[in-house]
């Protein structure tokens, strides 16, 4: 069975060191399937989420339509959920230096980014060829994995940035004429990578030295 990745996100405002993590942790790891997940942490708007690898898309289906709308009921907010495809993604991703497909990170990020753009399309049919040359060069990025949604195969990306004010010009500068490029509306997000660096150890994320 495919592998898969899942992105979260709860619409809350809260600092990370008051997330209950360690007990949210717990009870993670007793998901079927769970392999790993990175803590996101919300630049300046403090939401709480999260990036997960999962050993199957119906775990991570099980996972996003179980046992996490229960957690955000518990917390009282609304909640983004998505689930991606990871086999497709493989070669693209390797290009870029995933941590997800054998690469080992050479330093610890100081930001994430999540991208989703509004297409629909085989995976082996977006334009990573001609993109991932491009992104090499983007200022302070450590590595990307590209993301295929399940099912609705939309297009985007989990990205590792050497400090926020990079991270930050990428989704402000860049991105938007990447995205006007393909005629599309797109999602952005930006993390703070430093600020759940523990929690996200506990729970095995590859991404930090």
């Amino acid at each position: 069975m495919s592998k898969a990745f899942v992105y979260t996100e709860l619409q809350i405002s809260l600092p990370f060191a008051q997330t209950p993590w360690r007990e949210l942790n717990a009870q993670i790891v007793e998901q079927p399937g769970f392999r790993n997940k990175t803590w996101l942490a919300g630049s300046l708007n403090q939401s709480v989420g999260g990036f997960y690898e999962f050993d199957s898309l119906a775990n991570a289906k099980r996972f996003v339509t179980g046992y996490f709308p229960a957690e955000a009921r518990k917390f009282g907010v609304a909640q983004t959920t998505r689930v991606f495809d990871m086999a497709v993604v493989e070669e693209a991703s390797r290009q870029l230096g995933s941590v997800y497909f054998g690469a080992r990170p050479e330093r610890s990020p100081g930001a994430f980014v999540y991208t989703e753009v509004q297409l629909s399309v085989p995976f082996d049919q977006a334009p990573w060829r001609a993109l991932n040359p491009i992104l090499k060069a983007q200022p302070g990025l450590l590595h990307k994995t590209w993301l295929s949604g399940a099912d609705n195969q939309s297009v985007g990306g989990f990205y590792a940035f050497d400090n926020l004010d990079n991270a930050r010009r990428f989704v402000t500068d860049y991105f938007p004429g990447e995205t006007a490029e393909l005629n599309a509306a797109y999602t952005t997000r930006l993390f703070d990578a430093a600020s759940s660096e523990q929690a996200s150890r506990a729970m095995g994320s590859p991404l930090y030295v």
